[in-house]
């Protein structure tokens, strides 16, 4: 791919990220993606093959960037990790709405990069596992789905946050990381879940 192409694939993924988050797939338009990429939407055919496609590519570079951003390294702190996982979504908010909508379009369908984000997740609950002495399990997996979401819980739902918090909110930073860390201070995995 030329330096042209490659950057008109660029532009066009970023517009589409922005197209994407703020309207879903459903509500998404190529020629407004198109004129803010400042190309011709037949690029987005050309490059990408369909709509669909390229809302697939977004959210997996999407993915891609949160891992980088704020990897959960073996043996690290799983509070450290809710902390940086709230940051990085209160810093990106349309990376969640992105992962939103894909849930509302797709629903719990198979993706067509299911394996590479099974495998992503089997990472981080290993690294999970091996912080708490213990050998990867549905407990540990459901137990970073949960410091998932409790961290990224309040940029999902910003108007939730705001009627149940008012406005100006108080330290909801500090908050979640007194949350996660008063839910790890036992032992891990625990006896039931």
């Amino acid at each position: 791919m030329t330096q042209d192409a490659t950057s008109t694939k660029q532009r066009l993924l970023a517009a589409a990220k922005d197209e994407f988050a703020a309207h879903g797939i459903a509500g998404a338009r190529v020629d407004r993606i198109a004129d803010r990429a400042g190309v011709n939407k037949e690029r987005i055919y050309g490059y990408f093959g369909s709509k669909q496609k390229l809302f697939e590519q977004v959210v997996a570079q999407a993915l891609d960037e949160l891992a980088e951003a704020v990897p959960l390294l073996p043996g690290g702190d799983p509070v450290d990790y809710v902390a940086r996982v709230y940051d990085f979504h209160q810093a990106n908010p349309d990376l969640v709405r992105l992962f939103l909508w894909e849930g509302l379009h797709c629903g719990d369908s198979t993706l067509p990069n299911d394996a590479y984000r099974v495998t992503h997740y089997e990472k981080k609950v290993a690294a999970l596992a091996e912080t708490f002495g213990t050998e990867a399990s549905p407990k540990v997996a459901a137990c970073l789905l949960s410091l998932i979401g409790v961290a990224a819980w309040s940029t999902a739902v910003p108007t939730m946050t705001r009627l149940i918090l008012g406005t100006p909110q108080p330290d909801l930073r500090a908050h979640v990381i007194a949350f996660a860390r008063q839910a790890l201070s036992g032992t891990w995995p625990p006896a039931t879940a």
